[in-house]
C-alpha cells in the first residue's frame, strides 16, 4: 500500500510543471467513461442516484467548493459506487483538468441567468438594433445565430474585447451613450440567446492551453504597461468567471489607449490561460490559514509520519489547484480512508475556504521542510 500510495501521490503532483490543458469535449467523455453519468445527472443526462450536478449549491460556486464537497462527500461516493458495481474512476491529473473545462463549458461555475432579463438586456442595450437573431439588421454586423462564441467562453471574451472598438464608433455615430455591462446581464443575455431555437444546437466547448506564450502576448500586446503595481492583474482574478471577465473587458474598452490591440482566439486563450486559469482554479487561499487546516484536519497525521508511508506533499510552487485535489482523491483517497481508519482518525472535511488555504499552504513549499 505504501508504494501504491507513493506513486499516486508523485502522479498527482504531475500539475507541479504548470497549468496542466483541460478540453471540454474530452472531459464531457471523460464524465460518461468514468461513470460520473451513473450516479449523476447534468443538463438533464445522467443517472438520479447522486445530486444533479446542475443544481448549483449557492451562487458562489467555484471548483475550490466543487473539490471540497467531492472531498466531503468521498467515502459515501466510493460505498455508493460499491453497493451498485460501478467501478471507481481512474481519474489522472489529465482527466481531471478535462472534467474541470467541461463544467466551465456548462457554464456550471457561473451565476444563474434568466432568459426574460436576458431579452430585455438585448434590447435596451441596444444590441437588437444591429444584431438580428438570423440577419445583419446593419452591415458588418454579424446575425446572433453565427455568433461562436454563444458556445466558447474563450471566444466570447476575444469577440467583445475585438468588437469594441467597432461598437464605440457605432454608439458614437448614433449619438449613444456606451453600454456598460454587468456580468448578472451578460449572462442573462447569454442565457436567453443560447436558447432560442436557431442556437439551442450549438454545441458548447472550452479549453484551457499550458501558457507557453501566454506572458510574451501580455507584454507585446501592451497589457503589461497598465497592468502594472497596482492595476496588476496578478492574485486579481481569482473566483471571477469568464463571463465576469468578459463583462470587466467590455467595460473597460471606453479607458483603453486607441485603437485597442486585436486578439486572435489562439492569442487570447494562451493569455488567459497565464492570467486567468491558473489564479481560477486555485482559489483565495492563504498560507497562514493553510498550516491550521492542515493540522487541524489530521493531515500531518500521516504526511508528517514517515513512517505512514505518505509523502511529504511539497512539490513546487503552484503545484496544487482544484483540479489536483479531485485528481489525487479519487487515486488515493480509497487508501488513505483505509489509513485514516486504522489510526482512529475521522475521514476530513472542508468548506471551500479551507479548500482554497490548504491549496495555498501546499504550494507554498513548507510542509516538505
Amino acid at each position: 500500500m505504501k508504494s501504491a500510495m507513493l506513486a499516486v501521490l508523485t502522479a498527482g503532483g504531475a500539475l507541479a510543471a504548470g497549468m496542466i490543458p483541460g478540453d471540454a469535449r474530452r472531459g464531457e467523455q471523460v464524465f460518461q467513461t468514468q461513470q460520473c453519468i451513473r450516479c449523476h445527472s447534468l443538463k438533464g443526462r445522467g443517472g438520479t442516484i447522486a445530486p444533479d450536478l446542475a443544481r448549483h449549491i449557492d451562487r458562489d460556486y467555484t471548483p475550490t467548493m466543487m473539490a471540497s464537497l467531492m472531498w466531503n462527500h468521498a467515502p459515501e461516493m466510493w460505498q455508493t459506487m460499491q453497493r451498485y458495481g460501478i467501478a471507481r474512476p481512474e481519474m489522472t491529473p489529465e482527466a481531471a483538468a478535462d472534467l474541470f473545462a467541461y463544467f466551465v463549458s456548462a457554464r456550471y461555475f457561473e451565476k444563474r441567468g434568466d432568459a426574460a432579463r436576458g431579452k430585455q438586456a438585448f434590447a435596451a442595450k441596444h444590441c437588437a438594433e444591429c444584431h438580428g437573431v438570423t440577419t445583419s439588421n446593419v452591415p458588418g454586423a454579424p446575425p446572433v445565430a453565427k455568433w461562436e462564441s454563444l458556445a466558447e467562453p474563450i471566444i466570447l471574451a476575444q469577440q467583445m474585447w475585438n468588437h469594441g472598438a467597432r461598437m464605440r464608433q457605432a454608439f458614437a455615430a448614433r449619438k449613444l451613450r456606451w453600454s456598460l455591462l454587468t456580468a448578472q446581464e451578460l449572462t442573462d443575455i447569454l442565457v436567453y440567446l443560447q436558447n432560442l431555437p436557431e442556437t439551442r444546437d450549438l454545441r458548447g466547448n472550452f479549453m484551457f492551453p499550458p501558457s507557453e506564450t501566454g506572458e510574451a502576448l501580455f507584454q507585446s500586446k501592451g497589457c503589461v504597461v497598465c497592468h502594472a503595481g497596482k492595476l496588476a492583474l496578478e492574485n486579481r482574478l481569482r473566483n471571477r468567471t469568464l463571463t465576469q471577465i468578459a463583462a470587466d473587458m467590455w467595460n473597460h474598452q471606453p479607458n483603453m489607449k486607441q485603437p485597442p490591440p486585436n486578439l486572435s482566439q489562439p492569442e487570447m486563450r494562451e493569455i488567459l490561460a497565464y492570467i486567468w486559469a491558473r489564479q481560477y482554479f486555485r482559489g483565495e487561499g492563504n498560507t497562514a490559514r493553510g498550516r491550521k487546516v492542515f493540522t487541524e484536519k489530521n493531515c500531518a497525521a500521516c504526511h508528517n509520519d514517515a513512517s505512514t508511508g505518505a509523502p511529504k506533499l511539497a512539490k513546487g510552487k503552484d503545484a496544487y489547484s482544484a483540479i489536483a485535489m479531485v485528481s489525487v482523491l479519487w487515486q488515493h483517497g480509497p487508501a488513505m480512508l483505509e489509513m485514516k481508519k486504522g489510526k482512529g482518525i475521522q475521514w476530513p472535511r472542508f468548506n471551500a475556504a479551507e479548500m482554497s488555504d490548504l491549496i495555498a499552504y501546499l504550494n507554498s513549499g513548507e510542509q516538505g521542510k
